[in-house]
């Protein structure tokens, strides 16, 4: 037998008895000639001692132990020393005193060492991923993620969901990312195409009648990645047949009740704030907006209207907005040249032609450059929409809409985390509905989806597809946690003539509506009923559960931002005979 127990099982109460623990050499300790190992594994560390009453070929051997060796050791538990007790260790108490070892495999000097408090670079642990998943951080990440997924399953099962795996070969289809295509070997010239999820499929089970399926998906998207997006991801993927928005939201509201309970020990109050898009927006300038702290968007377009100050004027005159932050008690943290660095941030990073600014001097007067294009009173006015108060520090961006919403967002975001505005341990869970139903692509000259084609739009919007789409509001809602887009899902069309009419809408015509979707566009006129669901990033919901800034972190074996993976290579070169029976030539 290798082992009887693990590395973090033995306590006080298995004093006496013989045991045979196994797992990797942590750390060891020659001390006069009595070696101390610290014997590590996904469930903890045991103090071994290897003395010369064990016997001296035992103390020889273990002589040449070093950092990742894998050994086993039998031997007796004993207690520790008086003085000698760590009360960090739940083994702590204990050690265990050798009597036979056996020495498994050996290990080359490890490029770093699992329990090290230095963490070495990204590039270096993922290349080295089998030396960076022993790590205690990592391990306890993973098992995290194991606990979330099965805490998933358990909590559907209870509702009469059905686990239905769906293709990972399917059809290429139009989802808003680019496809992973893979090519068909035996009908040359054409291509499979890895899922970006299973949407069509989980339509079609609700037209069959499986009107509550879940599936913990793997999906795959070829995008440019970014510290909380991967190439190939996994969500959980539900869908519901005779609901409504409300019926799904319900849902996922048990479901992250349960979760932080389970999870975090806390409890978590229902139903979960709701919030409109256009809400959101004007009041945060993002549609996944972080709740954990105020320094809300402020709207002073009106007061711009009577300024000569040229800046804000110009914005205002042409149809756009003028809109700022307090970042409150911040005017001493932020000296001219902290404003200027931001001042390039935004106009690098969200396009926007410059930042005003205002210091809150006592008595309530704003100092800065800009205020000598203000009269005294339209200063004031200013101050007192802004809720301004001395030391406070306010800042303005004059642009469109659409440019003040992602300037000031990012300026928000910034301060929230400088200035330490929220306690990183709290977890805000919210949603946000009604998106819209569709959003100009100007260079294409049309309507795109905003989430996907297969969307329905408010009952009382049906309307608007013929007079105004930009009007049209989607029956949408995104589970908002932390700032971060956990989940996304919408009410599906159920109608085929309705479906046709958005595909019109989106310059995609009969033939090929036909050719693309044809599959589901004839599942429709066979009895659909009104269905709905969602789609939650399992990944990044361990992220934040986890409290972790990347989902490199939870995720095993994860690629780089080039999307690559370090280990073994992928993406790699393949040889001419595979290339011949994919009929494939390269250009190159």
């Amino acid at each position: 037998m290798l082992r009887t127990h693990t590395c973090g099982e033995l306590r006080a109460a298995h004093i006496g008895q013989s045991v045979t623990i196994s797992g990797w050499v942590d750390t060891y300790r020659d001390h006069s000639g009595v070696l101390f190992v610290d014997l590590r594994d996904r469930y903890g560390k045991t103090q071994v001692v290897f003395a010369p009453e064990g016997g001296q070929d035992n103390l020889a051997a273990a002589k040449n132990l070093r950092s990742e060796f894998v050994i086993s050791v039998s031997g007796t538990v004993a207690p520790r020393p008086e003085g000698t007790v760590n009360p960090k260790l739940p083994t702590g108490e204990i050690e265990v005193r050798a009597q036979r070892l056996e020495i498994l495999n050996r290990s080359a000097t490890p490029p770093f060492q699992p329990t090290s408090k230095d963490l070495p670079g990204e590039d270096l642990r993922l290349k080295h991923r089998y030396i960076d998943l022993r790590r205690p951080e990592m391990q306890r990440t993973i098992m995290l993620r194991h606990r979330m997924v099965k805490i998933m399953r358990d909590y559907f099962d209870e509702l009469d969901f059905v686990d239905v795996e769906t293709p990972v070969l399917g059809r290429s289809t139009p989802e808003g990312a680019r496809d992973y295509l893979v090519p068909s070997r035996v009908q040359p010239g054409t291509f499979y195409a890895l899922p970006q999820s299973p949407q069509l499929y989980k339509q079609i089970l609700m037209i069959a009648g499986y009107d509550r399926y879940v599936q913990v998906a793997r999906c795959f998207r070829d995008e440019d990645l970014r510290a909380d997006r991967q190439p190939e991801f996994t969500q959980l993927d539900l869908e519901m047949a005779f609901v409504t928005s409300e019926d799904v939201i319900g849902v996922i509201d048990g479901l992250m009740a349960r979760l932080v309970k389970q999870v975090l020990g806390e409890e978590l109050s229902l139903p979960l704030p709701r919030m409109l898009y256009d809400e959101a927006m004007e009041r945060f300038g993002h549609d996944a907006p972080d709740l954990r702290f105020g320094m809300e968007l402020i709207d002073v377009t009106d007061l711009a209207k009577e300024s000569e100050f040229r800046v804000f004027r110009a914005a205002a005159d042409a149809g756009g907005r003028v809109r700022g932050i307090n970042a409150k008690g911040a005017a001493s943290q932020y000296s001219r040249k902290n404003i200027d660095d931001l001042t390039a941030w935004i106009m690098q990073d969200f396009a926007a032609k410059g930042l005003v600014w205002f210091k809150v001097e006592a008595g309530g007067k704003l100092a800065s450059p800009s205020a000598k294009n203000f009269s005294e009173s339209l200063l004031t006015r200013i101050a007192e929409k802004m809720a301004a108060e001395a030391g406070d520090l306010l800042l303005f961006v004059a642009d469109s809409f659409e440019i003040t919403c992602k300037a000031l967002y990012g300026l928000r975001k910034r301060f929230g985390a400088e200035l330490k505005l929220y306690d990183p341990s709290r977890k805000h869970f919210s949603w946000v509905v009604e998106f819209p139903m569709f959003a100009f692509d100007e260079e294409e000259k049309g309507w795109a989806a905003m989430h996907h084609p297969f969307t329905a739009p408010r009952p009382q919007d049906r309307e608007l597809l013929a007079t105004d789409p930009g009007k049209c509001r989607a029956q949408a809602y995104d589970l908002v946690v932390n700032g971060y887009e956990a989940g996304g899902g919408t009410i599906r069309i159920h109608d085929q003539g309705l479906q046709q009419e958005v595909f019109r809408l989106l310059g995609i015509d009969a033939g090929q509506a036909q050719e693309r979707f044809g599959f589901l566009l004839d599942a429709l006129r066979y009895g659909a009923p009104p269905h709905g669901g969602i789609a939650l990033g399992i990944d990044r919901l361990v992220m934040l559960f986890g409290r972790q800034d990347n989902i490199r972190e939870v995720i095993a074996f994860p690629k780089t931002q080039r999307a690559t993976d370090l280990m073994t290579g992928a993406p790699g070169e393949v040889g001419m005979k595979q290339l011949r029976e994919l009929s494939i030539k390269l250009d190159r």
